[in-house]
């Protein structure tokens, strides 16, 4: 399997599919961005099935001379940390598919198109082995989802889709900046060569700034998350499922490519700063969550909550909080990527976000209110369901920390029960209201086979988490060894 290229053919597969949609008809065009995004799925079965448990090094590694001048080449390959993230990547492009079927009727070559570039970009950047690579994934990532919120989006959508731009790319300058002077210091972007050298400690609190103010706008950590709400509410339904599903989860992953292993250091003197930023974010995200009333806005400040558990588990440095961290990030993007898909079902229906327009879902759509009560329980972290797991991990790594964050972690999910459970009672639950009788609000079989799948991965998940833990916990422990011998380091200086 190692000559074979298989990252390759699953990265560059969705843009040659969408490069291949602008010469077709919009009705072949649906059929062959799911034919793409299918068979990307397809082939990225051995990934899994070939992938070594044991193994401490690269998998699947390929390697080509690309800008000999800068000593940067085309190099890909995997670890536990980032399969998850690949697999996630082209189980929810194909579900993004799917659901848009016949809510985009407007530019329908362009959207699939862009819908298969983003693809390409988030696959892209987990296998990624060096930062020139990260890079440059990491901002193609941005003009698909410009696109999809600045054409496909709401009334709003040119307000949403610049401030969604303007955030990034200040980010991304910040990101290109400790690039270019890693280069410099170094005379190398592999991401290994750089873990083994490493530069001093001086050098890594400038550039854990540079990088952590770009990956600190993706996650998206407090204060920089402002962008998030109007982004999710204005996005079309697919373009906020791609958001939450995937590109939340770059800048948590960029912490643990990027900050843990190159810049330990830095990373232990800003620990402090980063877990009261992620306490902080758990609860003001959950008070601000219970004050929404449109259903939309309500999903997307929980991400804002949801994500902070993930940075908390990650600067808690240790194994629990790193495996709960990468745990949650998979688990929201199942449950909060099927929520959004449950809001876009009911939207094409009603036309309205408003959940004061809903009531008594249940009783005209049973079908509906069963999955969207998996969902809203899974975000709730009932136990049993993919959430729990992960959350409960968060929590034990917080408190063998710093206790008085775990309290905190532990109020923010008291809270986060409270907002998701209210939605589903106001929305699912109660008297019809009158203007949704005349309506057909069930899921048809498209629907149902749309959301299946997520709803599989939260009961599998939920059941055996060593489905996801068997593949990381090799690399985490890597990453926490390492933390510990920087330390030691550090104390003995």
């Amino acid at each position: 399997m190692t000559t074979y290229p298989i990252l390759s053919m699953i990265t560059f597969l969705p843009v040659l599919a969408g490069a291949a949609i602008f010469v077709c008809s919009e009705r072949v065009a649906r059929w062959l961005a799911l034919a793409g995004s299918l068979a990307t799925l397809a082939i990225s079965a051995p990934l899994y099935s070939h992938f070594d448990k044991g193994s401490t090094g690269l998998q699947f590694v390929e390697s080509v001379p690309w800008i000999p001048s800068w000593n940067v080449v085309y190099s890909v390959g995997i670890d536990g940390i980032s399969l998850p993230f690949i697999f996630l990547s082209t189980v929810v492009s194909v579900l993004c598919v799917g659901a848009s079927w016949t809510a985009v009727q407007m530019r329908v070559r362009e959207f699939y198109a862009s819908l298969l570039l983003a693809e390409t970009a988030m696959i892209g950047l987990f296998a990624a082995t060096n930062l020139f690579l990260f890079y440059v994934f990491w901002e193609l990532m941005i003009v698909p989802m410009f696109l999809l919120i600045g054409v496909w989006g709401g009334p709003r959508r040119i307000h949403a889709a610049i401030k969604f731009l303007l955030f990034t790319l200040a980010g991304s300058v910040l990101m290109l900046v400790g690039l270019i002077t890693l280069l410099r210091a170094s005379g190398t972007l592999d991401f290994q060569a750089l873990a083994a050298t490493r530069p001093n400690a001086a050098l890594q609190s400038w550039l854990f700034v540079a990088f952590t103010a770009a990956f600190a706008v993706k996650v998206p950590m407090f204060p920089v998350h402002t962008w998030l709400p109007d982004a999710h509410t204005e996005a079309p339904t697919a373009g906020s499922v791609i958001l939450a599903g995937i590109l939340l989860k770059m800048g948590g992953y960029g912490l643990l490519r990027i900050a843990l292993p190159i810049l330990p250091d830095a990373v232990r003197l800003f620990r402090g700063p980063m877990l009261a930023l992620s306490a902080i974010a758990i609860v003001y995200g959950a008070y601000v969550t219970l004050a929404q009333t449109d259903v939309k806005r309500l999903i997307a400040y929980s991400s804002i909550s949801h994500m902070g558990f993930v940075t908390l588990g990650i600067f808690t440095l240790n194994r629990n909080g790193i495996e709960g961290a990468i745990l949650q990030m998979v688990n929201h993007g199942i449950v909060t990527g099927a929520l959004f898909l449950c809001v876009g079902m009911i939207y094409e229906r009603t036309h309205t976000r408003e959940i004061a327009a809903y009531g008594g879902v249940a009783k005209l759509a049973p079908i509906y209110s069963t999955f969207l009560a998996l969902f809203c329980l899974a975000a709730a972290g009932l136990p049993g369901l993919n959430s729990f797991v992960g959350e409960f991990l968060i929590i034990s790594g917080a408190f063998d920390t710093r206790p008085w964050y775990g309290v905190m972690a532990v109020w923010g999910v008291a809270l986060g029960t409270t907002y998701i459970l209210w939605l589903y009672y106001r929305v699912a639950l109660g008297e019809v209201k009158p203007g949704l009788r005349a309506l057909r609000l069930d899921l048809d079989l498209r629907e149902v086979a749309t959301l299946a799948p997520m709803a599989a991965l939260v009961l599998t998940i939920g059941l055996y988490p060593e489905s996801v833990l068997g593949f990381l916990r090799t690399s985490v422990a890597q990453l926490v060894v390492a933390s510990a011998a920087s330390a030691a380091v550090v104390g003995g200086m």
